[in-house]
């Protein structure tokens, strides 16, 4: 079978989120990014951070972590072990070098409305590539740590705050993406109503905002038995219809990762 991508569909290969979180703020570090991405036939490679390793956002989670001890043992473990100038430090020197792939850096920032000054403030100006937006908490729920947590959880409530809370993370003007737009799936949970009309309101806030999806193959890497790769079918339909950027993830947390099945998410871009 022969897959006929457009030009603009194979312009580049792309790797749009990548976590650095695991090394040290060096040249080395990122190298080891840059061989994989080349080893992979990538031409871009786009680094970031959560945003809760930095000091200046970790008031933003006081909710989340008084809801769950689960989530405030992990988050005093992760949050806060740096400054946000310890990452515009390795930036600066990152662009000051020369590297074989055409490197972006950015930001991955959990979405709470009541926060989008605080996160306007601390981004503004900082000289980043591209700000992502992800919704990792529903009513401070943190639905992706693990399977069981969603025992006795009411399933269609979460769903309905989820694609609440990413039209807002959309509509709020903060962002130039949307991370992983449907992980909420990642356990195989499925609402008992449509969701077409959510992936509608999601699409034309993405278009209104000149915003990117992604298009990722974290949640399948994490998650085999139960999450498809990329973006569920209508959903990666309705982006289409809409004429919505859609840039190629691994959600990769490790060198290892970078690129993983991007090829693969490229066909199912193209074949929708």
């Amino acid at each position: 079978e022969i897959f006929m991508f457009s030009a603009e569909e194979v312009y580049a290969m792309v790797d749009g989120h990548i976590h650095i979180e695991r090394g040290k703020y060096t040249l080395e570090w990122i190298g080891q990014f840059v061989n994989k991405g080349l080893e992979q036939g990538l031409d871009e490679i786009w680094l970031l951070e959560h945003c809760y390793r930095f000091q200046e956002f970790v008031p933003m989670y006081d909710s989340v972590c008084a809801y769950s001890e689960y989530v405030d043992q992990w988050f005093h473990k992760v949050a806060g072990v740096l400054q946000l100038e310890d990452y515009l430090r390795l930036i600066h020197k990152v662009r000051e070098s020369s590297f074989p792939i055409r490197i972006k850096f950015g930001l991955e920032i959990c979405y709470f409305k009541e926060f989008e000054s605080l996160v306007a403030d601390l981004t503004k100006d900082k000289g980043f590539d591209f700000l992502l937006g992800s919704v990792h908490f529903v009513d401070d729920f943190a639905y992706d740590h693990k399977a069981e947590h969603w025992n006795n959880v009411d399933v269609d409530r979460i769903y309905q705050g989820y694609f609440e809370s990413s039209v807002e993370l959309i509509q709020s003007g903060l962002f130039d993406g949307i991370a992983h737009p449907d992980c909420i799936k990642l356990f195989g949970h499925t609402p008992t109503f449509s969701l077409d009309e959510y992936y509608e309101e999601m699409a034309q806030a993405l278009s209104a905002q000149n915003m990117y999806a992604e298009q990722s193959s974290g949640i399948n890497r994490r998650c085999p038995d139960t999450a498809e790769l990329g973006m569920n079918q209508d959903m990666l339909k309705c982006m289409k219809k809409h004429n919505i950027k859609i840039v190629t993830v691994s959600d990769a947390h490790c060198p290892e990762d970078v690129g993983w099945k991007i090829l693969e998410l490229n066909r199912l871009i193209a074949e929708a």
